[in-house]
């Protein structure tokens, strides 16, 4: 797992590595200026004339030790500097004064036109309103230029904390980000800004200063190397999945679900649904069924589903009527083994908000953003203001994970968060959910704990999306293809387990 931090929570990081450690700060922006350097020759953003197009602050300062060093290296490179003179940091003062000693160029005006390359280091991980002025002009500027961009450590105009936007923001091709990674470089729709990120080693570590606020992390695809199948297993060792899905006329969902968690390595899989979708499960004779009708007991039918099961997970096409919520109350009240609650299931919970609360299994929710408002009462548009903070309370309050799905899917167990970094566009498409609920639990079943059981399917389950994209198109994917790209990716896992 990466770790990912906020705006203050960097420059605390940064305070205290000069404060505490000693290290100083001229010395960290040397590594910063040569690491944006490095970066931008390695990937080719070096070719023709170059502007750096700084602020007053450090992280212009950054700019200006970086216009230096590229002069030095031979490299055709102007610094305009938009910031006041009166309100410039000591730091970039210094930087002024060695920079004028080696007599690097400063203009007072530009003219993109000039240049092949821009290097946008305005401002830094400290912004908090929104671009006005020559700042916002410099910024639109840049974004007309027609010019390769590199961002010295995060994109002008947005914000460190949640990926919104300033007012503008300058759409980097590079970003070059020093230490961590920002949430606001990893969230929507900053995330669409960046350009590719290249996180740099400058002397600032994590580990050796706790971070007083919830810790954030990012989960990609080497992360799933994580899941590991035992080679002495069985289907009863790789788990038992009880899944409560599908109702008259709806099949696909539950087919889905199924599918994907037998396809992410559970043992064995029973889905109770109604007796009209016996025949239709012919084309799946891996998963064995327990039907119901009107005349069914079905507090009977879930306990006995429970005894026999490892996990246990209800949603996917199951409706909102009378029998989905006395199935869904009967869960609650006797489930013990992991819980997975997901699509219609959520819908019904604001019934069962307390027994949620009180269920004796850890309880796994994974709604979408509508489902999240509906359960919550909160504002779609007030949880893509601050989505790490909110699904944090959320999932405190529920005592439950939470699994927050959009662009970029948010996990949160009440105390750390976890932000996907997989996936793209194409899996908005229906069934996406049901494949992820059945993801996770597929993990579960093979006794990977809840809380790593969500974050892993969730990347697991957007990794397959992306494997998908690259073979169907976005556009053309469909979400029974995922569950093709789940084999291949595990399968992938196994080749490089077996040469490690």
């Amino acid at each position: 797992m990466e770790q990912i931090v906020s705006g203050s929570q960097m420059k605390a990081l940064d305070k205290a590595t000069i404060d505490e450690m000693g290290i100083p700060s001229l010395v960290l922006m040397e590594r910063a200026a040569l690491s944006v350097c490095d970066a931008m020759e390695k990937e080719g953003f070096l070719s023709g004339k170059i502007l750096l197009l700084c602020g007053g602050g450090n992280n212009g300062a950054d700019g200006v030790a970086a216009a230096r060093i590229l002069t030095l290296r031979g490299y055709k490179a102007d610094v305009c500097i938009l910031g006041n003179p009166e309100h410039f940091t000591q730091e970039m003062k210094k930087q002024i004064e060695i920079a004028e000693k080696y007599g690097i160029s400063f203009v007072k005006t530009y003219q993109c036109s000039e240049y092949t390359t821009i290097v946008d280091s305005l401002l830094g991980v400290g912004l908090s309103r929104n671009l006005e002025g020559k700042y916002k002009k410099a910024v639109e500027d840049i974004n007309k230029s027609g010019c390769r961009v590199a961002a010295v450590d995060i994109p002008s105009g947005i914000c460190a904390d949640t990926g919104k936007i300033l007012g503008d923001a300058v759409k980097a091709d590079l970003t070059v980000t020093f230490a961590y990674k920002k949430a606001g470089m990893c969230l929507y729709p900053g995330a669409a800004y960046t350009g590719k990120i290249i996180t740099a080693d400058i002397g600032i570590y994590r580990h050796t200063f706790p971070l007083s606020d919830t810790e954030v992390f990012a989960c990609g695809q080497e992360d799933l190397r994580k899941i590991k199948r035992n080679p002495s297993g069985n289907k009863g060792s790789f788990g038992k999945i009880f899944l409560i899905a599908g109702s008259r006329d709806i099949f696909g969902a539950a087919y889905l679900s199924g599918l994907a968690a037998m396809r992410a390595g559970a043992g064995m899989l029973k889905i109770c649904t109604r007796k009209e979708n016996r025949q239709l499960f012919s084309c799946f004779p891996e998963a064995m069924l327990l039907t119901y009708d009107d005349e069914t007991d079905l507090k009977a039918a879930v306990r006995e589903g429970l005894a026999w099961a490892d996990t246990a997970g209800m949603g996917p096409g199951v409706g909102t009527g009378l029998q989905a919520q006395i199935l869904l109350k009967t869960l609650l009240e006797e489930c013990t083994c992991p819980l997975v609650l997901d699509a219609d299931a959520i819908n019904i919970l604001p019934k069962y908000k307390e027994k949620l609360k009180k269920c004796r299994a850890q309880v796994i929710l994974t709604p979408h953003l509508g489902e999240f408002s509906r359960l919550t009462d909160i504002e779609i548009s007030a949880w893509k203001e601050d989505p790490v903070r909110i699904t944090r309370e959320a999932a405190k309050e529920y005592r439950a994970i939470m699994v927050c799905k959009d662009a970029r899917t948010i996990v949160s167990d009440g105390t750390c968060c976890w932000i996907n970094l997989s996936g793209n566009d194409g899996m908005a498409t229906a069934g996406s959910g049901d494949v992820l609920t059945g993801t996770i639990l597929g993990l579960l079943a093979q006794k990977i704990m809840p809380r790593e059981a969500a974050v892993l399917g969730v990347c697991l389950h957007g990794c397959a999306g992306d494997r998908t994209a690259k073979v169907k198109g976005r556009a053309g994917m469909l979400a029974g293809d995922m569950i093709q790209g789940i084999s291949e990716i595990l399968c992938s896992l196994e080749g490089k387990e077996g040469k490690s």
